[in-house]
This record gives structure tokens, sequence and C-alpha cells, in this order.
């Protein structure tokens, strides 16, 4: 199994310009809290009647595949899991609130629509394939690169 920085590096390879890091900077967060949405938009009764807790941001199917998404990284980093899991209790109490106001499945969808041309127009400047095409696992590593490029400059 590969380490978070072995991901870090290779991941590194195809986000070497400047705008194209700066657009990941915010289409990579924005891709993550669109889909904590559109999970978060799928019916849970199952969950909510199992749980019983009455506490809609975790009674969800958004909160169940977060639990899997979290061990990924706690098998990398324990302390870039703590990070992941409070950026992904934001984006589920974030979305939550979006839900009161709008329906959250639209917004969730136009912004992942946005944040993926963005993306694709940020590896376009690159030059380079997204690294998600040549392994899955980096859909994952792009927010951890992320927090870490962000929150642990020195």
């Amino acid at each position: 199994m590969k380490t978070l920085e072995q991901w870090f590096k290779e991941y590194a390879v195809s986000h070497q310009n400047p705008k194209n890091k700066a657009i990941h900077y915010i289409c990579v967060p924005a891709i993550f809290f669109s889909i904590v949405g559109l999970l978060m938009s799928i019916p849970s009764n199952f969950i909510s009647n199992t749980l019983s807790l009455n506490a809609p941001i975790i009674e969800n199917w958004a909160a169940v595949v977060l639990i899997f998404v979290l061990i990924f990284y706690i098998r990398l980093s324990v302390s870039m899991a703590i990070k992941i899991a409070l950026f992904s209790a934001i984006c589920l109490i974030a979305n939550y609130y979006i839900s009161q106001f709008v329906p959250l499945w639209i917004f969730s969808i136009g912004l992942f629509i946005i944040a993926w041309i963005g993306q694709f127009y940020g590896h376009n400047i690159e030059g380079k394939k997204p690294s998600f095409l040549k392994d899955l696992q980096f859909l994952l590593i792009g927010p951890a690169w992320v927090v870490e490029n962000i929150f642990s400059k020195k």
C-alpha cells in the first residue's frame, strides 16, 4: 500500500502549474461538497428508522459513505483523517442548511458540473490529464492534497 506522501508525490506530477493548483484549491473542495450534498439528497428512511436519532445531519447516506471515506484516510494518516473529518462535518452541516432554502440535489448538481468544468480547464492549462484517469483512488487523494497544500504551508 502506498503512503500518503507517495500518493501526494504522484498526484503533484500533474499539478505543477500555479493556475491549475489555484483552480484545484477551489474546485476539489467544491466537488467534495457537492457529492456530500448529492448523497444527502438520497431518501434515507432506512437510516433514519434504524438509528432513530432525529439528527438529519448524520442520518443520511452522505454520513454513511463518509465513514468509509474516513477509513480510507485513516489507513494513510490519522492526522489527515481528522482534517478530512472536520471538513466532512462542515460539508454535512452546510449542506443541511442549504437544503432548508433550495432543493439540495439541484444545487449540488450545479456546483458539481461547474467545479468539474473548472477542473478540466485547469488540466487543459497544465497540459496533463487528471490523475484519476490513471487510478480512481486519486479522487480521494485530491481533497487530502488540497488540505495539505493549503493548511500545511510553512
